[in-house]
């Protein structure tokens, strides 16, 4: 059972979740917090797997909860949730470890598919949220290349061929299917790369992969 934590200010954004989840499969709605200020506290308390986060909120945003509860030992997977998706909201969230980025006029069926993949470690992005960031690594950067691939040649030549994978946003299966290895071997590279990299997610993995500009064939 995936145990979820409801941050909003809005008592009918959260009783709308609420609705949304419980009645899913697998999913428990662990608890709900109304403002960023209560997340360490709420997350301490019910011990969620994932916590949906608005962004936006009176006293203590949902970036500033982030960052202080994304780095604890087995934190929860983070998605952000919110009505703006301002470029800068986006890349602070996924710099800070945030597994998914969501608008709040997400489809119920989507959002409760998004729970599962994050739970299970993946990452998700809302649509039009994927295109702009795709689009703003289109443009080569040499210093901001040549430092991430310095970063990706600490990785193993394996390891380097699943992260070019992951940066090509397959999943662990595909990945397995792609490189004729087994998923439990994939996940172990994963893994095994964000250590070395000192990344939070799949996000920032998948981040690196494109500021290096690197391909399966480097590998």
């Amino acid at each position: 059972m995936i145990r979820v934590l409801i941050v909003d200010d809005e008592a009918l954004v959260r009783a709308g979740l609420r609705m949304i989840l419980e009645p899913a499969d697998g999913i428990e709605v662990a608890g709900e917090a109304t403002d960023g200020d209560e997340v360490p506290a709420a997350v301490r308390e019910l011990r969620p797997d994932v916590v949906l986060l608005d962004v936006r909120m009176p006293r203590t945003d949902g970036l500033t909860a982030l960052e202080e509860v994304a780095p604890w030992p087995e934190a929860p997977r983070f998605v952000m949730l919110t009505t703006f998706d301002l470029d800068q909201y986006v890349h602070r969230a996924l710099r800070l470890g945030a597994a998914g980025f969501l608008l709040k006029d997400t489809p119920p069926r989507d959002l409760a598919a998004a729970i599962r993949t994050v739970a299970d470690g993946g990452a998700i992005l809302a649509p039009t949220v994927t295109t702009r960031l795709i689009a703003a690594y289109t443009g080569r950067d040499p210093a901001r290349e040549r430092t991430a691939r310095d970063r990706l040649s600490a990785l193993t030549e394996r390891e380097r061929a699943v992260v070019a994978e992951v940066g090509n946003g397959l999943s662990n299966a595909d990945i397995a299917n792609e490189l004729q290895v087994s998923e439990a071997t994939v996940k172990a590279h994963v893994s095994r790369s964000m250590t070395k990299l000192d990344l939070a997610n799949r996000v920032q993995l998948a981040i690196l992969v494109h500021e290096a500009a690197f391909t399966s064939g480097d590998g």
